[in-house]
């Protein structure tokens, strides 16, 4: 499982450890990612996904992941995202028709 938000797409960093004597040695700045259940109303389902805190606090500030996906432009999603995107458009194309 890489660590990576299936929403955002925020990813490992990396940097230094700086010691008192200046001495650096390389390490990893793992984001806080927590495996979310996320309702959407127009899928009607649960959708389970492995996401940041701060894309969690962004989705609940946006009014739920259907508002955000449909309010976020395709190149700032990560390709999970864009794929489920892709199942809410089509999902509220056919409760629109039908």
């Amino acid at each position: 499982m890489s660590r990576r938000c299936q929403l955002t797409g925020k990813g490992v960093l990396s940097g230094n450890n700086v010691s008192h004597a200046n001495n650096k040695t390389r390490r990893r700045f793992l984001p806080n990612l927590q495996d979310s259940s996320m309702l959407s109303d127009t899928l009607g389902a649960s959708v389970s996904m492995r996401l940041s805190t701060r894309a969690i606090r962004t989705v609940e500030h946006n009014g739920g992941i259907d508002a955000y996906l449909l309010s976020t432009p395709n190149r700032n999603l990560a390709p999970e995202a864009i794929a489920l995107k892709r199942r809410i458009v089509r999902a509220g194309a056919k409760k629109a028709a039908g």
